[in-house]
């Protein structure tokens, strides 16, 4: 057989194929996935050659196109629905809006929107919001003031009784008016007490017991009975201790009986004029405050007494002992201010920055509710005060409130001046300005001239050399006499600069540069007063 003959099919032709009929191809081709994403079948997939098989038919394969299309329909893309509002009941809204008229001035705005939320919330959640009568249900303000009510009853009833021997409290018998938990459960729900544990231990049979005569096999011996009993009464003493102690009504029989706290503000009933301030460690006792009218009083007669003995320890502590019976009463009227602003004077003659800074602070306050008193002139006091302090921010806080009204106040525009004399380091215009200051900031001034003049002495020294005269320093760091800036310059470690030439005193500018600049860094690095620099 030649090499050039086509070896025929050992297996028969089949019928038809000749006349065009394809069979079904052997496989199918499929795109191979590139992501874990839904395919797409935006390019079709390089079809695979096709094969001849004896007959040199060949089969074109399916697209992938078309196949992919077909296994992964894209899924079609759903919408959220819109979330829709909440629509609150009118009777809740009327309800809201009675909470607030006619508020007690006892009880706060906050304690009011508390409860609201507290009563509204539970609603919603046991969902009754809308079964609810509102416009029977107690108002927030009633129900504080019968959880207060009780809580008073209840504090009196466990102090008068002993913890081993309970007695009912009068609180289970008061009566008040419908509130939200009633309303919901038909009820008046209380807290579980000690006994409840009780009656679940006593009425509990052992689990042996609850089926058969198993008991009537097993012997316990009578120590081990009554051992049993024992530690069953210690873990009920140790469970009645720890329930109390969570339910607010345990107190120590140790304890001395104190009055119950109240929320509201103290009258004050005492007619003593004068009192020792005592820091307070309990609620305040109406029979050691002193009323409006006797402060009143007891400010007339500190200030006679202040002019004629000036005895600073007794004159600050009766006002400290005034402002806190007029804190512990709440009282925040003109006298509150005149109170603050008479004690903040007396403690600037003084140089007692701590007392002045927290009458200060009280005084800002005090001015912003609108009461009447000198606000101009603390504010000048204020701006001398942070110039002290070398308080930047405060001070760049407080300039950018001043209304040109206040800068043309003849104590806020000295305190202004003072302050553009040192940002500019004109020492001779700031110490012209220290002679002329009005009211009582040139008790402030007093408080840093000091740092001051170093700051003055050590340009001096930089800008004459060698010597300059000691009356040219007493003019212009403004002190009253020779002596004076001669006795500054030796408290600075400068008794080696100073000499006589001409029948005149000299200062050796020259040489003291180094000495007065280290004293002057102390100066401005110094801590004045707690807590700031």
């Amino acid at each position: 057989m030649n090499a050039s003959t086509t070896m025929a099919p050992t297996w028969p032709a089949q019928p038809g194929a000749a006349a065009g009929y394809q069979a079904a191809p052997a496989f199918t081709p499929v795109q191979v996935r590139q992501t874990f994403g839904q395919p797409t079948s935006s390019t079709p997939q390089t079809p695979y050659p096709s094969h001849s098989y004896g007959t040199g038919t060949s089969y074109p394969p399916l697209h992938a196109s078309a196949t992919t299309t077909n296994m992964y329909p894209p899924a079609p893309a759903q919408e959220a629905p819109p979330a829709k509002k909440f629509e609150w009941p009118d009777a809740v809204r009327n309800y809201v809006g009675r909470s607030f008229v006619d508020r007690d001035p006892t009880i706060s705005k906050e304690e009011i929107e508390a409860k609201l939320k507290e009563v509204i919330t539970e609603a919603t959640n046991k969902d009754v919001l809308f079964s609810i009568d509102w416009n029977t249900m107690a108002l927030p303000q009633q129900m504080i003031k019968d959880e207060r009510a009780r809580n008073l009853v209840l504090s009196q009833s466990l102090q008068q009784s002993h913890i081993s021997d309970p007695q009912p409290s009068p609180a289970d018998n008061y009566s008040h008016p419908m509130t939200y938990a009633a309303a919901v459960t038909g009820s008046n729900p209380k807290k579980r007490k000690s006994s409840d544990f009780q009656d679940q231990t006593a009425t509990a049979a052992p689990p042996w017991r609850t089926g058969g005569r198993l008991e009537d096999r097993v012997t316990f011996s009578n120590d081990r009975r009554q051992e049993a009993a024992s530690s069953k009464s210690k873990f009920q003493q140790k469970l009645e201790k720890r329930q109390k102690r969570f339910d607010g009504g345990y107190q120590s029989k140790y304890r001395s009986p104190s009055p119950p706290p109240s929320r509201g503000p103290v009258v004050g009933t005492s007619q003593e004029l004068l009192k020792r301030y005592l820091r307070l460690t309990s609620a305040p006792n109406p029979a050691n405050v002193r009323p409006e009218a006797v402060l009143r009083q007891t400010l007339v007669l500190l200030k006679k007494k202040w002019s004629k003995e000036e005895n600073y320890n007794f004159i600050c502590d009766q006002f400290k002992s005034m402002r806190q019976d007029l804190t512990v009463q709440r009282i925040r009227t003109d006298f509150t201010v005149e109170v603050y602003e008479c004690h903040a004077r007396i403690a600037l003659e003084k140089g007692d920055l701590g007392e002045y800074n927290q009458c200060q602070t009280q005084l800002t306050a005090l001015y912003k509710q609108g009461l009447k008193g000198n606000p101009n002139e603390f504010k000048a006091y204020r701006i001398l005060y942070f110039i002290h302090t070398a308080n930047r921010i405060a001070l760049n806080d407080i300039l950018a409130t001043l209304t040109p009204a206040e800068k043309k106040d003849k104590g806020i525009k000295h305190a202004l001046e003072v302050r553009s004399a040192l940002a500019l380091r004109n020492y001779h215009r700031f110490f012209r300005l220290y002679a002329q200051t009005p009211n009582m900031g040139g008790w402030l001034m007093d408080m840093f001239v000091k740092r001051e003049r170093l700051d003055a002495l050590y340009a001096i020294c930089k800008a004459y050399k060698p010597v300059v005269p000691l009356r040219f320093i007493t003019d212009e760091l403004f002190f009253e006499t020779d002596a004076d800036a001669a006795q500054f310059i030796v408290d600075h470690d400068g008794t080696s600069l100073l000499s006589e030439k001409d029948g005149d005193l000299v200062f050796a500018s020259g040489q003291a540069q180094k000495v007065i600049k280290d004293h002057r860094d102390v100066a401005f690095s110094r801590i004045d007063i707690k807590g700031q620099l």
